[in-house]
């Protein structure tokens, strides 16, 4: 009687046959792929051997029909020829050696030519930029000993300008206008910034101050007319001489001598010496202007 089979063992049994069928349909195809590519290669193989073969072969028949021109006395003279040439491997060597360090050397040397080009290049923009420091600075000097200084200014832009225009302001008033000293005496204070014991005395000096006695006559430096007299404001008692675009402020008088609209000669007595307004002793505020800027009396004439 035959067993009965569990449903597992049947599943075993069913997957058992499938891998067999598997393995038998697979390992023919695998065996002939493997030797059509061995069969590939020893075909290739043994057809260039017999490419070589049949190279020999021919190259031998050709030397036999040709016996006479390959062993003629031509040929082999040119023979001897070739291997009678002496090449000098080592000479060969060392010339293509120093024409490669040439090349080399030549690139080296346009490099450093470069680079010391650029150097030099480089120094004299420095050295432009330097002389051109210098020279700023050395206009700067000159200027503000021409013009004895100038009012304060927040931007180094706006102080050049202003000292150009002062230096301006001096050729034209020369050229233009005759002065003499309004007075003998001490100059007690310069135009310009100076420093102030008190605090109601401005840093900033519009004019020259000349100190002398109180009382000491004052002379008109030049023509001009009379457009304002006044006893008001920290000049005290002043008068102010117009003549074309310049204007002379004689200012802290004890008296003055005309009156707004007189006409003034030059060298004519117009005040005297005092210490009105805001003052710290007697003398004479001498102030010069052209166009209503200041500047140094100093620089227009001897004081």
């Amino acid at each position: 009687m035959e067993r009965t089979m569990s449903v597992e063992e049947k599943i075993r049994r069913a997957e058992e046959i499938y891998e067999k069928r598997k393995q038998v349909m697979e390992r023919p195809v695998t065996t002939v792929n493997l030797n059509n590519n061995k069969k590939d290669i020893k075909l290739l193989k043994k057809m260039i051997v017999q490419i070589i073969i049949c190279s020999c072969i021919y190259f031998v028949i050709y030397l036999v029909h040709n016996s006479n021109y390959v062993f003629s006395e031509d040929f082999i003279k040119q023979v001897n020829e070739i291997l009678s040439y002496d090449t000098n491997f080592f000479l060969l060597y060392q010339n293509i050696k120093e024409s490669i360090e040439e090349i080399m050397n030549n690139k080296k040397q346009d490099s450093q030519d470069q680079n010391k080009g650029q150097e030099e290049q480089n120094n004299e923009q420095e050295q432009q930029d330097e002389n051109k420091e210098s020279e700023i600075d050395n206009n700067k000097e000159n200027i503000q000993e021409a013009i004895g200084g100038a009012e304060e200014v927040e931007q180094q832009s706006n102080e050049t300008i202003q000292l150009s225009q002062a230096e301006q302001d001096i050729v034209d008033i020369k050229s233009t206008t005759n002065f003499i000293k309004p007075l003998e005496g001490v100059i007690s204070s310069k135009y310009g910034i100076r420093e102030t014991a008190t605090g109601n005395v401005p840093k900033n000096h519009t004019g020259t101050d000349i100190a002398a006695n109180l009382g000491t006559k004052i002379k008109s430096a030049t023509d001009g007319e009379v457009v304002l007299a006044s006893s008001e404001g920290d000049y005290g008692k002043h008068l102010k001489i117009q003549i074309g675009e310049v204007s002379i402020i004689y200012a802290h008088c004890n008296n003055l001598y005309v009156e707004q609209g007189d006409k003034i000669v030059q060298g004519q007595e117009i005040a005297e010496v005092g210490s009105t307004g805001n003052s710290t002793g007697p003398h004479l505020h001498f102030e010069i202007r052209v166009h209503e800027r200041t500047v140094d009396p100093e620089n227009i004439l001897e004081l």
